[in-house]
């Protein structure tokens, strides 16, 4: 099902892809000299949908980057609850070995996970990976 609805998104999408680069094959002078115009040091020969398709895929680099770099913070507050997680389970199973063996319940320990409350009894606050959130 999911190939079926990726092929139905995609075929059309190369479809003009395909439309665009056909229609648009004459060469267009790519210049990167601002200051003479008649005779420019740095410029190329291209067809016009190389040129459109190398703007879109750097848009897509640029962006991509960008989006990495801002959710940044929230895989560094994820790696910091995923180590704290493990230490306090860690913690937990030592203070449940610790337990005499004639308290099946595990009051002992539950009396000192009671003293040393966890920081993580609420849950943590949403991880979500999205740049517009504070």
């Amino acid at each position: 099902m999911i190939r079926f609805l990726k092929a139905l998104i995609l075929l059309p999408v190369a479809i003009l892809v395909v439309l665009l680069a056909v229609a648009n094959r004459a060469p267009v002078t790519l210049s990167l000299d601002p200051f003479s115009q008649e005779a420019p040091e740095f410029s190329t020969q291209l067809p016009l949908f190389a040129v459109i398709f190398a703007a879109v895929m750097l848009g897509v680099v640029i962006g991509g980057t960008a989006s990495w770099l801002a959710q940044g913070k929230y895989r560094r507050s994820r790696r910091r609850l995923r180590r704290e997680t493990r230490q306090l389970r860690h913690e937990t199973e030592q203070l449940r070995s610790q337990a005499p063996h004639h308290d099946p319940a595990g009051a002992a320990a539950a009396r000192l996970l009671k003293q040393f409350p966890c920081r993580l009894s609420a849950p943590p606050r949403s991880i979500g990976f999205s740049p517009f959130r504070p």
